[in-house]
């Protein structure tokens, strides 16, 4: 038995040499080669590697990499409402002036809208003696956008008749005596230019289109 052992171990010795030295091989048994040519066809894109001095990688670390950059966003801007020949006029200019994609004029109403409206008084002191009423009543207010109604007071300002109807109901009910509906602005429909994202560089474009705003302000879009 210990000689059958002591065989063995001579049996494996031999075969660990003979794999260890190559002599395997022919036979396909041989350890993997770690010479210079096995280990250049393992690399992975060995040309975009760089090399970099001791002077050059602090230079490198200050750099932001370009995806960490915040992409520059313009601002929306919103002109309008324009009538069919306006629209015309104004195309064209949009045509020859701001690049495809960076503009669009779309069919759009401002909706109505209706007050519960105080006034008009004889002066501003009258209109101070009615706020204190109306703050004794508990009953809120607000400044008029409409010069032609001042001087007055808005008891709010409604999208449909019904709705200035029952604002007036419940401050009538708190003891306002002399408010009423009224239809400040009927609804308007038209057509309005968006510039969904102006940057620096449009912006001095935008001087071109201004003669064929026909007096619109370009403002800030409404969400």
């Amino acid at each position: 038995m210990l000689r059958l052992l002591v065989l063995l171990l001579v049996l494996v010795n031999a075969s660990y040499y003979a794999w260890s030295q190559r002599l395997l091989a022919p036979y396909g048994y041989a350890p993997a080669t770690q010479t210079e040519p096995e280990r250049m066809a393992q690399q992975i894109k060995p040309e975009s590697l760089l090399i970099l001095s001791q002077q050059e990688t602090p230079k490198l670390q200050s750099v932001t990499p370009p995806a960490q950059l915040a992409p520059s966003v313009g601002e929306c801007l919103q002109a309008g409402l324009f009538n069919d020949e306006q629209t015309l006029v104004l195309r064209e200019r949009l045509v020859g002036t701001l690049p495809p994609g960076s503009w669009a004029i779309d069919a759009t109403a401002t909706p109505a809208r209706w007050l519960v409206y105080m006034g008009k008084y004889n002066s501003e002191e009258s209109v101070t003696k009615k706020k204190a009423e109306l703050r004794a009543l508990g009953v809120t207010f607000d400044a008029l956008n409409n010069a032609s109604l001042e001087p007055g007071l808005s008891l709010g300002d409604f999208k449909s008749q019904p709705e200035a109807e029952t604002r007036l109901a419940i401050v009538t009910k708190k003891g306002v005596k002399t408010a009423k509906v009224m239809l400040e602005r009927a609804e308007q429909r038209g057509q309005r230019l968006t510039l969904p994202a102006v940057d620096a560089a449009m912006r001095e474009k935008l001087e071109a289109i201004k003669p064929v705003l026909a007096g619109k302000p370009l403002q800030r879009c409404v969400t």
